[in-house]
Formats: C-alpha cells, structure tokens, sequence
C-alpha cells in the first residue's frame, strides 16, 4: 500500500520505501506476542529480532522450488524476494515502536 500510494499521499522516500518493512517487523512482535503472551516486552523483541533477521537472511538461500513460492504474493509478503541490510534496520525500527507501544497492551 505505501508503496502504491505513498507518493501520491505526499509521504517522503523512506518511508514509501522502507514503511512496510518496519511494519512487517511490528507485525511480527505481535505475533511473538500472541504466542508468548506472559513474557516480559523485552524478550519478545529479542524473539521478534531474531525471527526477522533469519527470514532476511533466508533470503540468502535459493532453491527452485523456493524461489518459486516468492514469486507468488504469499510467497513475497512471508519470505520476501530480494536481500536488504536496510530491511533490518527497518524491523528494527518497527519492532521497537511496537516495543514502545506495549504498555497499551491489556495484561
């Protein structure tokens, strides 16, 4: 979406370019989350960091039939296609704003 429409609605460069990638990573300390609801906030950062950066560098790996399930739209919204140092610095960013949001969270 940002992608699509980020110029048009007057957002900057960056975050056209890299705004899906640090919401991906808030989604996934959401969903860490969701599986490990009684840990503290810290350790699900820890955990959501871990995961985002394995699936980034699992991007390294190449494989036919792999390389055919990024092309499909699920294949590139769970795996991605394409290796970016700069997609981690964005899980980062959205990982720790939703870390800074956490105190929102129902207990």
């Amino acid at each position: 979406m940002l992608r699509g429409f980020g110029y048009a609605a007057g957002l900057p460069f960056v975050i056209v370019k890299y705004g899906g990638s640090a919401l991906w990573g808030a989604m996934v300390y959401l969903f860490v989350g969701l599986f490990a609801a009684r840990s503290r906030p810290a350790i699900l950062a820890v955990i959501a960091l871990f995961l985002a950066i394995s699936v980034e560098l699992f991007r390294l790996y190449h494989t036919p039939w792999l390389d055919g399930f990024r092309l499909t739209t699920a294949g590139a919204l769970l795996l991605g296609r394409v290796f970016s140092l700069w997609n981690m610095l964005a899980y980062v960013i959205g990982i720790a704003a939703a870390y800074a949001f956490e105190p929102a969270r129902p207990r």
